[in-house]
């Protein structure tokens, strides 16, 4: 048996449903889907998803950000909180767990981490600070014991593999030093694992993210900046790692790609 989860930006969650997301899960049936930028309130992804399980966190802001999890199996130890509360109400964190034959159980995580601004101090003071705050709570899980998956748009490449124009973006919010700095402490660390580079390879790419604007899209001008980053054990179960980049500009549904990974694991609760 294997669990698969996919991972996505919708840019917003109505006009991904509009465009063809419904018909695009129909087709991938996963088990778990994690989800950014949703831009809607709970009563809105309810009526879209009725036969899922679901936690969700919005943002205070009114269309703004949003993050969800879909599940097929029961979703445990729900949680929309890092330390504090200071970024409590910015829809951009929400953690679930679903229950494995291992008994170890699988916490999943999607988080949305902005964009930031290379000039606005107070803005990437904020970026980073976040950062902070999803490393120590993504530690203090995998801490308990359990199987971890962080999922999600981070906003940051990585590497000069993961951006298709770096010399083009070298001081830019997305690509700055301190950033990547960030990601490379929970990345490079033992006990975390990036799988999409991990299944990539050294080569550049595979980008999830493409500017609507001229041809980024046709000429494959993108970012990898959606992540599927997992604690070390579960990543040793990992089978596959897929961007689902669209056959053509005009079949976009989002300006992200999804990505997904199969893991060799069991739910030990019925799916839907």
């Amino acid at each position: 048996m294997t669990i698969a989860i996919h991972s996505v930006n919708v840019n917003g969650i109505r006009a991904a449903v509009r465009k063809g997301m419904l018909d695009w899960l129909d087709q991938e049936h996963p088990d778990i889907v994690t989800i950014q930028e949703v831009r809607a309130a709970a009563e809105v992804l309810e009526s879209q998803f009725p036969e899922w399980n679901l936690a969700h966190s919005e943002s205070s802001e009114a269309g703004r950000a949003g993050v969800a999890i879909l599940s097929r199996a029961g979703l445990n130890r729900v949680s929309t909180s890092l330390r504090g509360d200071r970024f409590i109400s910015s829809g951009r964190w929400v953690e679930a767990q679903v229950e494995t034959a291992d008994t170890r159980g699988l916490t999943v995580i999607s988080a949305y981490v902005h964009t930031g601004e290379a000039t606005d101090q107070v803005r990437m003071e904020e970026k980073l600070s976040f950062l902070a705050e999803l490393r120590h709570r993504c530690n203090e899980l995998a801490a308990e014991g359990g199987h971890v998956l962080l999922t999600g748009d981070l906003n940051i490449a990585h590497s000069e593999l993961d951006i298709k124009n770096w010399k083009g973006n070298i001081g830019k919010a997305g690509f700055l030093p301190e950033e990547r700095e960030q990601l490379s402490a929970l990345v490079e660390a033992p006990d975390w694992v990036d799988l999409g580079r991990r299944f990539a390879g050294d080569t550049p790419g595979p980008y999830t993210w493409w500017s609507y604007r001229g041809k980024a899209f046709d000429n494959d001008a993108g970012w990898r900046i959606d992540y599927l980053i997992a604690s070390a054990d579960l990543a040793d179960t990992a089978k596959e790692v897929t961007v689902h980049r669209s056959a053509t500009y005009a079949e976009r549904w989002s300006d992200h790609a999804a990505i997904s990974a199969q893991f060799d694991l069991e739910l030990s609760q019925p799916v839907l």
